[in-house]
């Protein structure tokens, strides 16, 4: 199989890639900055920067977009935001559609902030969009990648959560001070913490890429979410440290803006779709999966 990966030198892509190279397949990494991506990427990863060279390809992965919360939401941040995802995407089915043989599946990012602040609630795959920032962000790039089926090609729509690993995302950055017995909850706590451990996700990946069966949303997310009051303890344990400092509500708008909305409001969403269709989670139980990315780690 040959698959083109938008987004491929990043926390996720690269581990897709790895996984991909290790099974004997063929990744074509689509990228702006070929040099940089060379530096991170395994060597036998292909290397395009033009979508023009990319041919006899299988699948496309498209994980493209700038983080979220690399800084504050001004309004050109914003826009920003969303032109690193739809842009991607709409040049992606151009493309698609330009092409005399089409890829069989395209797997899209998108993620559960599509459900926006839900407090409490569970939410499966056919709950609706919230309105916030974020959720429209979800909403219409979603609505970009639906667009490939219009040319025959199979489309499904990855909602991830909070990816975990250690050498990055948001738990390396949680990592240094929660070791210095500085971690904490975020606000009150009570929160929505719906995450997946990062071999999950590119497991996932790969599923939807192999069953032709898979079309649509699916959540990207462990059957078991926590809040960030069970989330920080359980990091506490598995670093065997204290974990009760908290960082106020306040404080954080004061710091982060709107961006704050990430920390202090969530989804308890779970996996409704994969978990139907037999797909099966290596690491379900959060306790257990730190344990192992952290022991993996270390």
């Amino acid at each position: 199989m040959r698959c083109l990966i938008t987004g491929g030198s990043g926390f996720i892509g690269l581990a897709l890639c790895r996984s991909l190279l290790a099974d004997g397949h063929e990744a074509v990494v689509l990228t702006r900055d070929p040099q940089r991506a060379r530096r991170r990427l395994p060597a036998e990863v292909a290397l395009i920067d033009r979508l023009c060279d990319a041919a006899d390809v299988d699948a496309v992965v498209n994980l493209a977009g700038e983080n979220l919360a690399e800084r504050r939401w001004s309004e050109a941040r914003k826009q920003a935001l969303r032109e690193s995802r739809l842009a991607t995407t709409r040049d992606l089915v151009d493309w698609i559609a330009a092409c005399k043989q089409k890829p069989r599946v395209l797997v899209s990012g998108s993620a559960v902030g599509w459900y926006g602040a839900r407090g409490d609630e569970e939410l499966a795959e056919d709950a609706a969009a919230g309105n916030d920032f974020a959720a429209q962000l979800c909403r219409d790039w979603e609505t970009e990648a639906a667009k490939a089926t219009a040319f025959g090609v199979r489309v499904c729509r990855v909602r991830t959560g909070i990816v975990l690993d250690a050498d990055g995302g948001a738990l390396a950055k949680m990592l240094l001070p929660f070791r210095l017995g500085l971690g904490g909850p975020f606000g009150d706590g009570r929160q929505w913490m719906s995450w997946i451990a990062r071999e999950d996700e590119v497991r996932l990946i790969r599923w939807l890429i192999d069953t032709e069966s898979a079309q649509g949303a699916y959540n990207a997310t462990a059957p078991m979410p926590v809040t960030n009051a069970d989330f920080t303890r359980a990091l506490g344990a598995a670093l065997h440290r204290p974990a009760i400092l908290p960082a106020p509500a306040f404080a954080l708008r004061l710091m982060l803006g709107e961006m704050a909305d990430l920390l202090l409001t969530g989804q308890r969403v779970i996996p409704a779709r994969a978990q139907a269709q037999g797909f099966k989670f290596l690491r379900g139980d959060l306790a257990a999966a730190l344990n192992v990315i952290l022991h993996t780690a270390a």
